[in-house]
């Protein structure tokens, strides 16, 4: 067993109305360290005992008013001395997460300053946030009242966990929502640091609940009645089931699930720039980013030169130890998933030329670890082009012309994310509007402005997060109007319709 980082917990337990709890059961599930897939603790496995424990305090706090009622100016010293206490944790978060789950400590490192960004980024919208009122002169005066929501069950991912946790918190928090997270089965040792920075940070009793466990912990969460939104980030097929099992609630739901984001690279591209950014795009994070541009579609006249190019470069991409200061790729995050990986390689050695990679590192025979992996010449039925691997394997494609590009862009269920490359700057615009994906970079990687919305359309989600997108899910914005003067009134069974009586066709604004 490799040394535990000083930061990681001796235990975890549930955090429920301001208390650490154990599973009712006294049922557990193994963490494994990925570098040895050795268990090296447990984590208590969430039931309905928990489920409702955990939602009925999140209701009490929300049903009280104190946090939901809060001035937005109050909310916003809370939010900021969270970002302050994440802040605090860089070191210690990083070797936490890259310690379980397989990151590259350099690349872990920043995850706290990203996270009280997101804190710090939100308490500034709820006070700066205006909504409408409109004018309908010497008749009514008509306005948007922005209320919280309820409770929000939020369910996270197993890459860059602690990030991606707050994400989410952020937004519900500074809506007035309250929440229960449930954390990623694979990932949760640096959830449990939540509930000491919220405590720190002054968050009231039973705002904030966390509740470990696996995919039927999160049914359990998903399907209770006393929670209205559900917020979920994580695979298509799972995101299909928390549609269906949260259809007989009506739940409000925003789902961001998978992506098989295409590169269009044209040959009047900035040839570098572009090798550059598509190797770190998806190859960073080990792979394991629902952004990553893994499928890179080359036009055919620079496309053999792009192909050795890249695969020169991915054959000296360095794979080692999470620990490792030099290490680009590490561990991916559990044997579960690496299977999963080294399985699509092995598909895609039938269906497309390997150019790089495709294996195990020689000198790392333990644990989960997969070289950079380039397949070339993939045709746009193939397995490895339509399927999201979710891992360090990509697939480049040829094209002729533009409209080829497009084509080949759309053809898969994902929608997602998507990068163009060229200098013609109407070609990118036009290029860009004709793809099916919820984000476009143009000459760029993912650089993400937080003001900008955030998701996926076809199969890559439901509905759209960041900056006040975020805040109007967890909020519910109800119309109110004021009647200012007299309202013609049709006087039902009295005097009946006037001479004069327009019904429903009286005039508007």
């Amino acid at each position: 067993m490799v040394n535990k980082p000083a930061g990681i917990p001796e235990e975890i337990k549930h955090y429920i109305n301001g208390e650490l709890v154990d599973s009712v059961s006294g049922e557990t599930f193994d963490i494994l360290e990925p570098t040895t897939n050795e268990n090296y603790m447990t984590a208590p496995l969430g039931g309905q005992e928990e489920a409702d424990a955990a939602v009925a305090a999140a209701k009490a706090a929300f049903d009280e008013g104190s946090w939901a009622n809060m001035l937005p100016r109050a909310r916003w010293r809370i939010l900021n001395a969270i970002a302050d206490e994440v802040e605090k944790m860089n070191d210690e978060l990083a070797e936490i997460e890259s310690f379980d789950s397989g990151l590259p400590i350099r690349q872990a490192r920043g995850q706290a300053n990203r996270a009280a960004e997101n804190f710090r980024f939100f308490a500034d919208l709820i006070v700066a946030n205006e909504d409408n009122a409109f004018s309908m002169p010497g008749r009514q005066i008509n306005y948007v009242n922005r209320k919280p929501h309820g409770v929000a069950i939020l369910i996270t991912p197993w890459n860059t966990p602690f990030m991606q946790e707050s994400w989410k918190l952020a937004p519900a928090l500074a809506s007035g929502a309250t929440v229960v997270l449930k954390p990623a089965e694979f990932t949760p040792v640096s959830a449990s640091l939540w509930p000491g920075i919220m405590e720190r940070a002054g968050v009231p009793k039973g705002v904030f609940n966390i509740v470990y466990g696996d995919g039927m912990t999160g049914d359990k969460l998903v399907t209770h009645p006393d929670a209205p939104l559900v917020s979920f980030t994580g695979s298509l097929a799972t995101g299909k089931k928390i549609f269906e099992r949260s259809a007989p609630y009506m739940k409000h739901l925003s789902l961001e699930l998978g992506g098989k984001s295409p590169a269009i690279i044209f040959e009047d591209a900035d040839f570098e720039k572009a090798l550059d950014s598509t190797l770190f795009g998806v190859f960073s994070l080990n792979g394991e980013r629902c952004t990553a541009s893994s499928r890179l579609l080359v036009q055919r006249s620079i496309y053999d030169k792009f192909v050795e190019a890249y695969a020169e470069r991915a054959k000296k991409v360095l794979v080692g130890p999470p620990s490792d200061e030099k290490s680009e790729i590490a561990a991916l995050v559990h044997p579960e998933h690496y299977e999963k990986v080294t399985s699509y390689i092995e598909i895609g050695k039938e269906e497309a030329r390997l150019v790089a990679g495709g294996n195990r590192p020689d000198h790392l025979p333990e644990g989960n670890y997969v070289e950079a992996t380039v397949f070339a010449d993939v045709p746009s039925n193939a397995r490895i082009f339509q399927e999201e691997i979710f891992g360090p394997v990509v697939a480049i494609t040829p094209f002729d012309t533009e409209e080829e590009a497009i084509e080949l862009a759309n053809d898969v269920e994902y929608g997602l994310a998507a990068y163009v490359w060229t200098n013609d700057i109407a070609r990118a615009h036009n290029v860009s509007h004709q793809i099916e994906s919820g984000m476009v970079w143009i000459n760029s990687h993912n650089v993400r402005d937080l003001r900008t919305p955030f998701g996926g359309v076809k199969g890559s989600g439901l509905g759209h997060e960041g900056g006040y997108r975020s805040l109007d899910f967890y909020s519910v914005q109800q119309s109110i109007h004021v009647t200012l003067g007299d309202v013609h009134t049709t006087r039902f069974g009295a005097t009946g319709y006037a001479e004069n009586d327009l019904g429903l066709g009286g005039p508007s604004a």
